[in-house]
């Protein structure tokens, strides 16, 4: 379900496109059930357009990429986790309004 600006990551994939990534990323855990992944995904998209040049955005289906969701300890959906230089740095978790997200990348994306 990746958009305009946005890939869509698998297990595979993962490494390559955002732990090999130089800059910051987004990437969106989510499965098509979650009622509040659906209320969070325009957010994304908006983020993925906004930010587009300065911030990598990724969607990962949670049912389909366990081994993914598992390594990074993914318990609840959505859960938004966020990476500078392919290490993981910070995480919101749950269907937060779109300042919560532009306040957090900001800050990360801040020198």
């Amino acid at each position: 379900m990746a958009g305009k600006n946005m890939v869509a990551v698998t297990d595979d994939s993962f490494g390559a496109e955002i732990e090999q990534h130089r800059g910051l990323a987004l990437v969106d855990f989510w499965a098509t059930w979650c009622g509040p992944c659906h209320m969070v995904a325009p957010i994304v998209e908006q983020l993925a357009a906004e930010y587009n040049g300065k911030l990598k955005v990724a969607k990962m289906d949670v049912d389909q990429n366990l081994r993914t969701s598992m390594r990074f300890n993914v318990r609840s959906i959505p859960s938004i986790l966020f990476f500078k230089d392919g290490v993981h740095v910070d995480t919101l978790v749950g269907a937060y309004p779109k300042p919560a997200f532009d306040e957090k990348i900001k800050k990360l994306l801040a020198p």
